[in-house]
């Protein structure tokens, strides 16, 4: 079936110029009786598309897999991974990417199904996905795009009319994701392991012609490899100064664009506790709120490994020169972070016991289990957490507010400051979970409330108050893969 509406695709599919290793032609697997859940209409006018189609009979055929556009024929995407520090060939075992859309404003970006039936890459898998976790993906990543992290975005999930067996049954679900691109760390590692040079170059200069077109001929490669540390740097940075805990940073997990990719276990801290683990699966706790810094410069590592070839005719030549890439990782993201804990304490300037000042706090905080987002919160509007009366936090804040009139801004440009970079909402476990159960149920409005209250994280608007509270019976939260 064609997609024959005129709802404003533009759409070719440039990653198919690769070698045919990359991908695999797939046709998704038709459903009885789609229907809409919910659509991003922001996100659409964005991209050009007309939402007055979307609950047309042909456009929810789309979402749910049912009709291609404009007669492009989806793809799953080869990979390969470190899954837990285990190396895995892989592959789009419920995902198709059905093409890349063209904006009215130039920019490429990847259009992809998530649960749309199984590919070769399934590995026994049924290709499926629940309502819940395509839902959860859906809300968690415009909380993510509200908090200005770079993201893929959801654009629409339609359920499939059919129910798919987890631990119990579950609704059927797709969600339509949309991203820069889908090129993963582990898009590389497959095609290392092929030991296909050629290949393994076509793949790099795609990358770059992609994301990095203003990258110089000279030894673009290692360029490439700085310019995706930086991003990948910038971006770990950003996480931690949220609270945000992704959960399975395996190396297919890690995407080359910088953008936060697979939205499986993951969540925010409530707590602050660095050993903070959300994951059913991460008994050892790898991928801790802690480890997350140290596994991007492991997962990077294995990055550079893929480009040794590229990278100079001598091999001992090519490893020092992709050492001496991976060991800015830490400047940068040590740089990025102090930078924005600077900005979420009202520091406008740079003192060198700045960090110190950091680190004590968040030592306190973690003493007395305070609560990460809210205590930055009140220290920018003036409220009162439990542990501001404590004898160490006092002696804290008179250490911060001396630092505070060291600098000339006054109390007002402070609050602005800190207000752009402490959110007075994150999407809370606890609630993110209320919301869902009721939307499994039927009932979208706690789900389409919670999703309106996230939308500017950083407004502290009076709507948002409800959601801002923890758990009350701080019982530790647990996350699973979704699939």
């Amino acid at each position: 079936m064609k997609n024959k509406q005129k709802i404003g695709w533009n759409m070719e599919c440039s990653f198919r110029q690769l070698p045919e290793p990359f991908y695999t032609v797939v046709q998704p697997t038709i459903v009885p009786s789609p229907q809409l859940v919910i659509a991003n209409d922001e996100l659409a006018n964005s991209l050009g598309l007309d939402t007055a189609q979307f609950q047309t009979e042909e456009m929810v055929a789309v979402f749910a897999g049912n009709a291609e556009i404009q007669g492009i024929e989806p793809i799953a995407q080869a990979y390969a991974g470190h899954q837990f520090g285990n190396f895995t060939m892989l592959g789009d075992g419920r995902a198709l990417l059905l093409g890349e859309h063209l904006t009215p404003d130039g920019h490429r970006v990847d259009i992809q199904l998530k649960g749309a039936g199984r590919t070769p890459y399934s590995r026994g898998g049924d290709g499926r996905a629940a309502l819940g976790s395509m839902l959860r993906e859906y809300i968690i990543s415009e909380a993510m795009h509200g908090l200005n992290i770079p993201t893929t975005r959801s654009l629409a999930v339609a359920v499939t009319g059919e129910p798919i067996m987890r631990q119990t049954p579950s609704t059927g679900a797709v969600l339509t994701r949309v991203a820069s691109s889908h090129i993963r760390v582990g898009t590389f590692q497959y095609a290392a392991a092929k030991q296909v040079v050629e290949d393994l170059r076509e793949l790099a200069d795609y990358t770059i012609e992609r994301h990095f077109p203003d990258i110089r001929p000279e030894n673009r490669y290692l360029s490439l490899l700085e310019q995706v540390i930086a991003r990948q740097a910038s971006l770990i940075a950003k996480w931690q100064l949220v609270g945000f805990i992704h959960g399975v940073m395996n190396t297919d997990n890690m995407a080359i664009s910088g953008e936060t990719i697979d939205y499986g276990p993951c969540a925010f801290m409530d707590s602050y506790d660095p050993q903070t683990v959300f994951s059913s699966i991460d008994a050892q706790g790898r991928y801790s709120y802690r480890n997350q810094p140290g596994i991007a410069e492991w997962n990077l590592t294995r990055f550079a490994e893929t480009l040794v070839p590229l990278l100079h005719e001598e091999q001992a030549e090519a490893v020092k020169l992709a050492e001496d890439k991976l060991s800015k990782f830490a400047e940068i993201y040590v740089m990025e972070w102090l930078s924005g804990m600077r900005a979420k304490l009202g520091l406008f300037n740079q003192e060198q016991a700045d960090e110190e000042l950091i680190m004590d706090l968040l030592d306190i905080m973690k003493n007395h289990q305070a609560d990460y987002t809210n205590t930055f919160r009140s220290l920018t509007v003036g409220l009162q957490e439990e542990m501001f009366n404590k004898p160490d936090f006092e002696q804290w804040k008179e250490r911060w507010t001396d630092r505070l009139q060291r600098q000339p801004e006054n109390a007002k440009a402070i609050e602005e400051l800190m207000k752009r970079h402490n959110p007075s909402i994150i999407p809370r476990n606890h609630r993110v979970e209320d919301a869902l159960e009721a939307a499994e149920k039927g009932n979208m409005a706690p789900f389409m409330k919670l999703l309106h209250a996230l939308e500017n994280p950083y407004a502290y608007l009076p709507e948002q108050q409800e959601y801002v509270a923890p758990p009350e019976d701080g019982t530790s939260f647990q996350t699973y893969c979704g699939t």
